[in-house]
């Protein structure tokens, strides 16, 4: 017997190319990315939006002399990702590209090339081969990996103007720095001083205090506890009574003047039991037992306590007397409230040549200051036993001599965060110098009022690590001892050096000097030192201060040295500050978003106020910070959670990662393996099991629907039926897709990457791929019908949008799928339409995810009962929880929508029926479990009789009690309320359903099989086995094929039943029973439910 099939009509060829699994991320992202250049795509982004409000983005400028790391690939996706989303949500987004190309970081690496002869510093090297050529050396260091970087930020689907980049050592950038200077200097916020800094003997400058924030390392370093003794009654150290001092840098005690006690804390003078009686020692009490041992009573007397005042104006006799003393007091006990008891002795020795509170200390007091340290942080020559010693190199030496002359009490390392120079890695000393600095003490408070204005991401960082690194703020020492930077305007007199001129343009200079500087005019050393003048104020000359200026001080001044300002493009730069949105690593907030703030808030109204429209609400300059929103991102560590360096050999290299996986796959990696803000481990299995796994499932969609499915002619048009004539779970999935639209762009718009990201691809991977397409999986080869046509509309849609939704994160493949559904790019599509909100059906979404959790528990009781998927039951009762829909009678629309669901739920679960009824009563009984240790507790000996009482609860008590109503027992007339502690609440099915639950959802199955359910079981057992075999033979998901099945008994019965049915699943023209035939090439035998059939197939 034969049932036939009728094969389409003439069937359209898909004009949707095939995306195969096998083809590389790689192969396909250049493709791509050569449809970009030969479109000039980015270019034409900028210009649709030409005449659309600007959002701002400020470009943090690397150094080119550097290869970019994986770190900056993380940064780098950042920044792209949501000027991305900002230009599809229509907005202008200027992405002007830059480069820092100043500052230490580069001098070192021409250092490197020049390497240095035996005994010259790195500066005398410098200065041997001559400053000029020095700098055009560094001037040609900072391109050397210039294309590196715009290649991978190219190859990563970053979009940056790189061709009119800023340049920060470029004339007219140089020209605006100059002019922000001279502004400070003329507002009393530029000057010079003499203070103790952070200094650098290797690069022989100093550094500021948000430098040296960058380069804290752990270390251990020897301490020193040192007995000095205390002079009786002014005739000097008498020996009898000792001070107990330390330090953890014991090189300085070379330059010991004075020590240092808090006058408001108490101190012991000790004894010690078996030792002289005359001879004792001083320290602060609640530092006692931690120098001397915690039993120190057992072997120490008391012999007096008083407050560290008590000790103010004694003498004593300094440790080391290497150094000559000048003018000022020396050898004397001071009261100093910086003085703790939380380490140490609570004596401080004082040293105010190397170190800040020393230092201003000293000249409080009037003290001595020593300072027999050169500029390479060694000893002079002359000096005893350390001459010509680097100082962190003396202090064994000197250690061993404090033990030779007796007054070492103990020594100890010490572990500390200590700073080194963030670029040569060297300790750092703390030197007594020149310097200049910018007084941001001024203005700290307008910088905190700023601050709190900005959207920080995460806040956290705003409030907490920058605002109290403001809070703490100290004067910005701005100026540099080096060779390589934007030259300090500032001239003065040879004569008298208080005589000072700052020079804010170029214009001025040539005034001031009377010279033409012509198109060669370069403005760094050693070139710009020529230009001298007569003192106005006396008959000296007037001559450029040595010094450059710190490189931070460059990239800060950017928003306004970008177009040059106040030189020209004023209206460019009043359209494009303040920025909207920057991006930067973590370590920033001590370096380029400090120096943006600062500068800003010292400059104050010198800058503009802008009225033009941004992205959100305008301010004028004087009262916003330069940017308004900021996104902070972690560490990118190795697999192993380890910070990636090159001594650890775990840094990674992108172009290893990226031609392996793709841009898109480790962009998504990058931005949802945890919050941006947070450390995330670098790890290839990460990327290919999270993000490459999504990526594929994306293109399995694509592929699978419209480059096989749409064979069958299926193409956008005016004939496919309108949304409110689609089926429910067309609606649904365009109900879902309308929210997560809505949701991603709200989580974007406030900055939430990983958040929009994971929405996303949840949506995809569980709504479409999982329920959505294999929910409608049969309805795509019923060609041409409305349903057909629906369901190809609806899919068409969720992927062209979710394209659209995805194309901040994963640029490449998302604009290839989205030319082929549509023909345009996808970066030229807005991100949101128009109208999305009326496809939103809450109560539909509602009703369908009711659904789904029932489905699951569905399948868990089928298994439970060990029947297979494919065989039919009978029947699936369902309940909701409260206020579940199934169970408010007042949202009978939400209600009926449930109910509507019905036989969807019944295919896929495939069961006959499906019924919602309102409570689990008839399901479940509730019987209750008596917890003896708690019951005993309330009833003592009576606890059996109550245990008895508990088992005979009913399940309407226990549904009552479990939605928190009162429950009691009474044991002999006594009645008591029970609490949680006492019972377990335990479920098990009533009759021979099985029931599963979870959160207040019931699924009951039936689980008997009827004969005529068992029939089709065999015949659902068949479609199956022959889509496997047709997918063996290699067969098109769209070719039709003949079947045959020779069978017997219950077989033959169910394909006789279900032979349209069969035939409809595996798109077979006709299905033949009865006899085999000689013509049967294509035989199999396929095993049945245990019983072997022949079945035979070919292609038509």
């Amino acid at each position: 017997m034969t049932a036939v099939h009728p094969v389409p009509g003439a069937a359209g060829v898909s004009r949707f190319r095939l995306l195969p699994t096998d083809r590389s991320p790689d192969d396909l992202e250049n493709e791509v990315l050569a449809l970009w250049k030969k479109e000039k795509l980015f270019e034409q982004t900028l210009e649709n939006a030409r005449n659309r409000p600007e959002f701002v983005f400020f470009e943090g400028p690397p150094t080119a002399n550097g290869r970019p790391g994986i770190h900056h690939v993380f940064s780098r996706t950042i920044k792209d990702l949501f000027c991305r989303h900002r230009a599809m949500r229509g907005f202008h987004v200027t992405r002007k590209a830059g480069w820092d190309t100043h500052g230490l970081p580069v001098e070192i690496e021409v250092e490197k090339q020049l390497g240095r002869e035996t005994g010259l510093t790195a500066k005398q090297q410098i200065e041997k081969i001559g400053v000029e050529k020095f700098n055009q050396m560094c001037r040609e260091s900072v391109w050397k990996y210039r294309a590196d970087w715009e290649n991978l930020s190219e190859r990563i689907g970053y979009w940056l103007d790189y061709s009119d980049p800023y340049v920060t050592y470029s004339n007219d950038y140089v020209e605006s720095v100059w002019w922000a200077l001279a502004t400070l200097f003329r507002k009393g916020r530029l000057y010079r001083g003499h203070k103790v800094l952070p200094y650098c003997a290797r690069c022989g400058t100093t550094l500021s205090s948000h430098e040296v924030a960058q380069g804290y390392k752990d270390v251990k370093d020897p301490s020193a506890y040192v007995a000095l003794d205390l002079a009786a009654e002014g005739t000097g150290g008498s020996g009898r009574r000792r001070i107990i001092v330390w330090t953890t840098t014991p090189w300085t005690l070379v330059s010991n003047v004075a020590l240092a006690v808090n006058p408001a804390l108490e101190y012991v003078e000790l004894r010690k039991k078996a030792g002289a009686q005359d001879e004792t020692i001083i320290l602060a009490a609640a530092r006692a037992g931690s120098v001397l041992g915690e039993d120190y009573a057992t072997r120490w007397d008391n012999v007096a306590t008083f407050a560290g005042a008590a000790l103010v104006g004694a003498r004593y006799a300094r440790p080391l007397d290497w150094v000559e003393y000048g003018e000022g007091r020396r050898e004397i006990i001071v009261g100093e409230e910086f003085v703790s008891a939380e380490e140490g002795s609570g004596v401080v020795h004082m040293a105010p040549a190397f170190g800040a509170d020393d230092y201003a200390a000293g000249k409080k007091n009037g003290l001595a200051f020593l300072q027999p340290v050169d500029l390479k942080g060694q000893f002079p020559a002359a000096m005893p036993l350390v001459g010509g010693k680097f100082v962190k190199d003396a202090d064994e030496t000197i250690l061993a001599e404090l033990k030779k002359r007796g007054v070492l009490w103990k020594t100890q390392l010490f572990e500390h965060s200590y700073p080194h120079c963030w670029r040569c890695e060297t300790p750092l000393l703390y030197y007594a110098r020149t310097s200049w600095f910018v007084r941001t003490t001024e203005f700290r408070d307008v910088m905190l009022i700023r601050n709190s204005r900005v959207d920080w991401h995460p806040s956290e960082v705003g409030q907490g690590r920058f605002g109290e690194w403001l809070t703490n703020n100290i004067d910005w020492a701005v100026s540099r001892d080096r060779y390589w930077g934007t030259p300090l305007p500032l001239w003065l007199c040879d004569r008298d050096d208080t005589h000072v001129e700052a020079v804010g343009s170029y214009e001025q200079l040539a005034a001031r000097s009377g010279a033409t500087l012509g198109d060669s005019f370069d403005p760094h050393k050693p070139f710009v030192d020529a230009y001298t003048w007569p003192c106005e104020r006396c008959d000296g000359t007037m001559s450029r201060t040595p010094e450059v200026i710190d490189a931070w001080f460059d990239s800060g001044s950017m928003p306004f040295a970008q177009w040059h300002f106040p030189f020209e493009n004023a209206d460019k730069f009043a359209r494009h500050y303040p920025a909207d949105f920057i991006a930067e690593g973590v370590d920033q907030t001590r370096g380029w978003f400090y120096s943006l703030l600062a500068i800003a808030s010292g400059l104050g109204d010198a800058l503009p106020k802008n009225q033009l429209a941004h992205e959100s609400q305008a301010l004028s300059a004087s009262d916003t910070a330069p940017y308004r929103a900021v996104v902070v991102n972690d560490l990118v560590q190795d697999a192993e959670g380890q910070k990636m360096s090159k001594s650890r050999g775990n840094v990674v290299d992108p172009w290893a990662v990226i031609p392996r996986y793709g841009a898109d796959a480790v962009r998504l990696f990058l931005t949802t393996s945890s919050q941006v803000w947070m450390p995330r481990r670098f790890d290839e299995a990460g990327i290919r099991d999270t993000a490459g796994r999504f990526l594929l499932t994306f293109k399995n969609v694509y592929t699978g629907i419209f480059a096989e499915y749409a064979n069958f002619g299926w193409e956008p048009s005016s004939a496919d039926p309108a949304v409110a004539d689609r089926p429910h779970l067309d609606r649904w999935i365009l109900s879902r897709l309308g929210t997560v639209e809505r949701e991603a762009d709200e989580l974007l718009g406030r900055y939430e990457a990983t958040t929009a990201a994971k929405a996303v691809m949840t949506f995809f991977d569980e709504d479409v791929s999982k329920w959505y397409v294999r929910r409608s999986r049969p309805r795509f080869y019923d060609v041409d019908t409305p349903d057909n046509r629906s369901a190809f509309a609806t899919l068409h849609e969720v992927l062209t949008v979710t394209c659209r939704l995805l194309a901040p994160f994963a640029p490449f493949l998302t604009d290839w799928v989205h030319r082929e559904l549509t023909g345009s790019s996808v970066h030229l599509a807005p991100y949101t339409r128009d109208a999305r909100t009326g496809s939103i059906d809450v109560p539909l979404e509602s009703a369908m995810g009711h659904v789904r959790v029932l489905a699951t528990l569905g399948r868990a009781a089928r298994e439970e009962a060990g029947v297979k998927v494919r065989q039919p039951l009978g029947k699936l009762v369902c309940v909701v929880p409260q206020p579940g829909i199934a169970n408010r009678g007042s949202n009978t629309a939400a209600q009926g929508t449930l109910e509507q669901l019905g036989p969807l739920l019944a295919d896929e679960m495939n069961v006959k029926e499906v019924e919602f009824i309102s409570s689990a009563g008839d399901l479940v009984i509730l019987e209750a479990k008596p917890n003896f240790k708690s019951l005993g507790k309330k009833f003592g000996k009576r606890t059996p009789l109550a245990s008895e009482a508990v088992r005979a609860l009913t399940s309407d008590a226990l549904r009552d009690f479990e939605a928190g109503k009162p429950l009691f027992v009474t044991v002999e007339n006594e009645s008591k309320e029970l609490s949680a502690e006492d019972l377990t609440v335990v479920r098990r099915a009533s009759g021979e359903m099985v029931v599963k639950e979870e959160g207040g959802y019931f699924a009951a199955l039936d689980p008997s099989i009827t004969r005529e359910l068992r029939v089709e079981g065999l015949a659902r057992e068949l479609v199956s086995q022959v889509q496997r075999m047709r997918k063996e033979s290699g067969f098109a998901v769209s070719d039709r094929i003949r079947l045959g099945v020779f069978a017997s008994g219950e077989i033959l019965e169910a394909v006789e039943a279900f032979r349209e049915w069969i035939a409809d699943e595996i798109l077979a023209v006709d299905v033949r029973t009865g006899e085999p035939t000689d013509g049967n090439n294509a035989m199999q035998t396929i095993d049945l439910d245990g019983q072997s059939v022949q079945v035979a197939l070919e292609r038509v």
